[in-house]
């Protein structure tokens, strides 16, 4: 029997600095839903939460439309088709990824839903991680982009992250010696005895900058995940034709007045790049790397951490780790229980 009712949360006001109390409103609406014509009626199973989002709720021209005041919080899920609309190519009960926003229910168009075929060695959450968009980012932001290459000393910040972690295991495995940054020692042991990385830093340890020098020296490719102060200073450490690869900014998202960068012009003394890119023009190359990703998990080579979160209402506060440091690996929240299937 479907729900008499179910809770979705939209954007109430944009943020000028972090995510409040007042950013999200929390609205129970009468369920009235039912798929059309080469539709479906998905109950969500897990949100996405990536640090992105964070971009999207701010009123200025990007590579997507900023959430609107009112509609429900755009975000990556996982869901069951509860029903499908005349001519879906889905069935009822089948496990679906999309773009379906932070809402226990909705209705999608077909186009936008891929289905979802577990195997083995690979679990339904590794679509919103090493499958997700988030492998994808980390696979071509790191080898299309960055360009690595074996021998080459590649460092990563957020590594601890879910794109981070990938890209020191894509590194690794293209032959690199990685270097990790993370914000605690417990993310840094993680990262060398589980992940693999040749030595984790800890950028909030006093001496980080001196022991930077002293134990990477510099550096072929920098994988940003961070902004701020870290890819001011690794602007000080590049090698020759050293390539920065811009994925996320994450000391800036919620700082309306971010203070630039000052050690840029290294980058012509170097005859370094510094290259921003979006996963979206992509596309066309996913099954390229999720054939080599699915690989890797399947061989059990691949490591990856989920944190997850319990309950659609607490979402909101989640994100906030993002920017705090308060999550390790890929951050999810989960809405519903998931089918014993799974």
């Amino acid at each position: 029997m479907p729900p008499s009712q179910y809770t979705k949360l939209t954007l109430a006001e944009r943020p000028t600095a972090g995510i409040t109390a007042n950013t999200f409103k929390r609205e129970v609406v009468p369920f009235d839903l039912k798929p059309g014509a080469k539709q479906i009626l998905v109950k969500s199973l897990y949100v996405s939460l990536d640090p992105a989002m964070r971009g999207w709720l701010d009123d200025k021209r990007s590579y997507i439309r900023p959430v609107q005041i009112g509609e429900v919080m755009r975000a990556g899920a996982i869901g069951q088709v509860v029903d499908a609309g005349p001519g879906s190519k889905f069935k009822q009960g089948d496990i679906v990824s999309g773009i379906f926003g932070w809402t226990e229910y909705g209705v999608f168009d077909d186009k936008i839903a891929e289905k979802i075929e577990t195997q083995p060695g690979v679990e339904v959450l590794d679509y919103m991680g090493p499958l997700g968009l988030t492998g994808l980012t980390a696979y071509f932001g790191l080898l299309d982009v960055g360009k690595v290459q074996a021998g080459e000393t590649l460092v990563v910040s957020g590594a601890a992250g879910a794109t981070g972690s990938v890209v020191c295991q894509i590194g690794k495995k293209k032959g690199a010696k990685v270097y990790a940054i993370a914000g605690s020692q417990d993310k840094c042991d993680w990262l060398e005895k589980d992940i693999g990385v040749d030595k984790a830093l800890n950028y909030k340890s006093p001496t980080f900058f001196q022991d930077f020098r002293k134990t990477v020296g510099y550096v072929d490719v920098y994988f940003d995940n961070v902004g701020g102060d870290i890819l001011n200073f690794m602007l000080t450490r590049l090698k020759q034709k050293a390539r920065i690869v811009l994925c996320g900014a994450i000391s800036d998202y919620n700082n309306g007045s971010p203070k630039g960068l000052s050690a840029y012009t290294n980058l012509i003394a170097q005859r370094a790049k510094i290259e921003g890119f979006i996963v979206f023009d992509y596309a066309d190359r996913y099954p390229e790397a999720l054939r080599e990703i699915g690989s890797w998990l399947k061989d059990g080579s691949l490591k990856r951490r989920f944190h997850i979160v319990q309950g659609l209402q607490n979402a909101p506060d989640a994100l906030n780790l993002l920017f705090t440091g308060g999550n390790t690996g890929k951050l999810i929240v989960q809405v519903a229980n998931t089918p014993s299937k799974l």
